[in-house]
């Protein structure tokens, strides 16, 4: 409700309310794109491809919102500039140059965001071409030369029109684009998923019962979503009290918001990626051995392979929270901030036992936080095998939408804060 009243306040406001109109029409434009079909297709292969397990393109599937399954000009999504984003975020900490580059400002970042704009197109450019002569190949009518480049370069400005699309969003709307197009991508299966669920209703292969279970479990796991995105522990903040000339400085309390949930859904695209790897391989190779022992011990298809798929994947997720919660806190580089600007944690020595402190906190709450992304990750899975009902609209989904909603919704907050304290100045 608290949300719902956030955008109906949003809306009276004329300018908030022309950013989110503007916001709209270009998810508009997106769901358009999604829609228009790459040319030189034979559909009717096309849809033959995608009838059983797709392996790590159901990831791609899941970001595009159909558009990759369809083959259509926006088919490789968003993902080329996530890709380029984790590699320059990487970067920043083992090249000295993007170190430089970080801590330049705004001109470092206006820097670093031209590079992950080429990074972008050369990974779509890879991945076009990847698909078009690989995996599509089959759906590719004339195979000619001029026919393959045409689709790669349909392709590459389609991906290269979503990260424009995204960057407009940012000047111009609300929240941040590229989250919000991931989100559109998302929230557009929605209405098949119902419709999925109607049809098994009326067929008589799940049962009322059933649908109300699914239907409650489905609110709980939205609450315990929201619940985890949130959470935070408060590490309260002493500044000490010091005098410069003759002001005195300092003395206030304050505290560190340290997240449950720190790393996001990396860890289960992470994983869900590592752990699809072989699957996408074997769509290469359907009748050879190396996908029959597959199928067999590591497809969420296969028995035993659903349970050690899905044992892996719990290990995978908590491995790559711990891994990537260490990478975007660091807890050496908080404590000498703290340090240096006379603040220490109550209790705490300043320095080492600071830095001790805070690792040993987020190590705990980094527990709570890695075992739910891998009870979220794994629960379609356990209903599939338990019941007869098929859930595409998975952990990573609502992770992902829950997160950009409440993002959204914060960032129409600050910009309406932001509008009263301008006219409180004024």
């Amino acid at each position: 409700m608290g949300m719902l009243k956030t955008i109906a306040q949003a809306w009276k406001v004329a300018e908030i309310r022309s950013k989110m109109i503007f916001t709209l029409l270009m998810l508009v434009v997106f769901r358009i794109g999604s829609n228009i079909p790459v040319p030189n297709i034979n559909r009717t292969v096309l849809d033959q491809m995608f009838t059983g397990e797709a392996g790590l393109l159901d990831l791609f599937d899941l970001f595009s919102g159909g558009a990759f399954s369809n083959f259509t000009i926006f088919a490789l999504s968003i993902t080329p500039y996530i890709t380029a984003s984790i590699i320059i975020q990487l970067l920043t900490m083992a090249f000295p140059y993007f170190q430089r580059l970080a801590q330049e400002g705004t001109e470092g970042r206006k820097k670093m965001a031209q590079i992950t704009r080429y990074l972008t197109v050369v990974l779509g450019l890879v991945q076009a071409i990847g698909l078009t002569v690989g995996l599509f190949r089959k759906a590719v009518i004339d195979k000619s030369a001029f026919s393959i480049i045409v689709v790669v370069l349909v392709l590459t400005a389609g991906t290269a029109f979503l990260m424009w699309l995204g960057e407009q969003i940012n000047d111009k709307g609300v929240g941040n684009g590229i989250s919000l197009i991931i989100f559109a991508g998302i929230v557009a299966r929605i209405p098949s998923g119902i419709r999925s669920l109607a049809t098994s209703v009326e067929d008589g292969a799940i049962s009322i019962v059933t649908l109300v279970i699914l239907v409650v479990v489905a609110v709980l796991v939205v609450a315990g979503v929201v619940l985890i995105q949130e959470g935070q522990r408060r590490i309260p903040v002493q500044y000490a009290k010091r005098v410069v000339g003759r002001k005195m400085y300092g003395g206030q309390s304050t505290h560190i918001p340290m997240k449950v949930n720190q790393s996001g859904v990396i860890p289960i695209i992470f994983a869900l990626s590592i752990l699809q790897f072989p699957l996408t391989i074997t769509y290469f190779f359907p009748n050879s051995g190396f996908t029959a022992w597959v199928t067999k011990w590591l497809s969420p298809a296969g028995n035993p392979g659903v349970w050690i798929y899905a044992v892996l994947n719990v290990v995978l997720i908590i491995a790559f929270t711990y891994f990537y919660t260490g990478v975007s806190f660091n807890p050496k580089e908080v404590a000498s901030n703290l340090k240096s600007n006379g603040g220490f944690i109550p209790g705490i020595r300043p320095g080492k036992a600071t830095e001790d402190y805070l690792s040993k906190v987020m190590s705990r709450i980094t527990v709570v936080g890695a075992l739910f992304l891998a009870l979220i990750a794994t629960l379609p899975t356990i209903i599939s095998v338990l019941t007869p009902l098929q859930i595409h609209f998975g952990g990573t989904s609502l992770l992902i939408a829950v997160g950009v909603a409440l993002e959204t919704v914060r960032a129409l907050e600050n910009q309406m804060l932001m509008r009263n304290y301008q006219g409180f100045l004024k």
